[in-house]
């Protein structure tokens, strides 16, 4: 007998704040059995999976010009509501447009007797209460550090669950702890697991040094000019750059060959770090909630990469570097393998479930512990993965 069941209908929100958030949902996607609506005011990234629709929204950060020509910026109209939230700018047309756009489909989506199912919202508290108030359970995506303000508390409490995209126990989050039994800590999420990191041993280029940017910005005003200075520095070795002038889509062929890589603390790039097991440098760049400080820390404790709390003097340069080349990380307690997998069975359970069974989710048991006497198990629990990570001395010279 042939299934009338339709795939489910899944929305997705990616911010538009850098690339990763995209590069996250483009990893994803592909272990995702459903039909997807992108939101984002971000292009639709060129390799597009079937399947999938894209829908570009206008930007709600853009200052605006009234009618009586005067310029006003969103920051100075009352975007959080007294702490209430993150980002609702008072008579922002952008704001307006973007939210009515989310409504449209969802609702015309109802009307036309196939409504979403889930939204996966990676990142906004807003799109989160905005959409969860339409009716649609929500799966959020959540970022690491201090997340204990009301806006994140509000989106945690209305989401039915909670993708933490690292492993259990990386890092201290009370923010999680307090909705635990919605988390699903999935490990690194990143799109080149799977891409052969066993072979690259024969591919590292003895002295090459690659300096990894990034989309979301940096804490140095001349970038390109550290860089040389830095490769100025340390002699016998050879530097090469991505991020800086170009936008490199994949850069794997060329972290493959380098001996060590230098980059940022963000989660994609982290993730990437670890499927390629790869020898680092990582400097945290400044972000809200002190996310990439947090993962850094977490990288220093458990010794997986040479965390600098900034960018190093041109003198310190030849000990960093040679520190770097002496790591042998296990990277493995990223638990890269198989996250994105892991990420997208999260989604389709609450997909799955459309609007029956929207009570309390279940905590899941941590590896190899016996659930408690006549409890059953939680569904989905094979998606609590591994240990935590070793807890040591934490990131010395690094203000909180």
């Amino acid at each position: 007998m042939t299934s009338t069941v339709a795939r489910p209908l899944v929305g997705w929100y990616v911010h538009h704040h850098g690339a990763g958030h995209r590069t996250r949902f483009s990893a994803v996607r592909p272990h995702l059995d459903a039909d997807v609506v992108v939101f984002s005011s971000l292009s639709a990234p060129v390799d597009l999976p079937d399947d999938t629709t894209w829908i570009e929204l206008e930007r709600d950060d853009a200052p605006t010009t009234g009618p009586d020509g005067v310029v006003r910026h969103p920051a100075d109209a009352s975007p959080t509501v007294g702490g209430l939230l993150h980002w609702a700018p008072v008579g922002h047309p952008g704001h307006a447009s973007r939210l009515g756009r989310i409504a449209g489909e969802i609702a015309g989506a109802a009307a036309g007797g196939r409504p979403f199912d889930a939204m996966v919202v990676d990142v906004s508290v807003e799109v989160t209460l905005f959409v969860r108030l339409l009716g649609v359970e929500v799966v959020v995506v959540s970022q690491p550090g201090d997340r204990t303000d009301e806006p994140h508390r509000l989106a945690y409490d209305a989401a039915s669950r909670v993708i933490a995209p690292w492993p259990a126990g990386t890092h201290d989050s009370s923010a999680l702890d307090r909705v635990a039994e919605k988390v699903r800590w999935v490990g690194g999420i990143s799109r080149q697991d799977g891409r052969g990191a066993s072979d690259r041993g024969s591919a590292v280029v003895p002295g090459s040094v690659l300096f990894v940017g990034g989309a979301g910005g940096s804490d140095h005003g001349d970038l390109s000019a550290a860089v040389a200075r830095a490769a100025r520095a340390t002699p016998g070795t050879t530097w090469s750059a991505l991020g800086l002038d170009t936008w490199v889509d994949d850069p794997w062929s060329a972290m493959t060959s380098a001996e060590v890589i230098v980059t940022w603390a963000g989660q994609n790039t982290v993730a990437d770090l670890a499927a390629l097991g790869a020898r680092a440098v990582v400097v945290p760049q400044t972000r809200p909630f002190d996310e990439q400080l947090t993962t850094a820390r977490a990288l220093d404790r458990a010794g997986l990469a040479v965390v600098a709390p900034s960018w190093p003097a041109d003198a310190e340069w030849p000990s960093v570097v040679e520190r770097a080349r002496g790591l042998r990380p296990d990277w493995s307690a990223w638990q890269v393998e198989g996250a994105a997998a892991r990420a997208a069975a999260v989604v389709a359970e609450v997909a799955g479930r459309g609007a029956h069974g929207v009570g309390p989710a279940r905590a899941e048991p941590a590896v190899g512990a016996e659930p408690a006497v006549g409890a059953e198990p939680a569904v989905g629990s094979d998606l609590a993965v591994g240990t935590d990570l070793a807890v040591g001395t934490d990131l010395a010279g690094v203000a909180s």
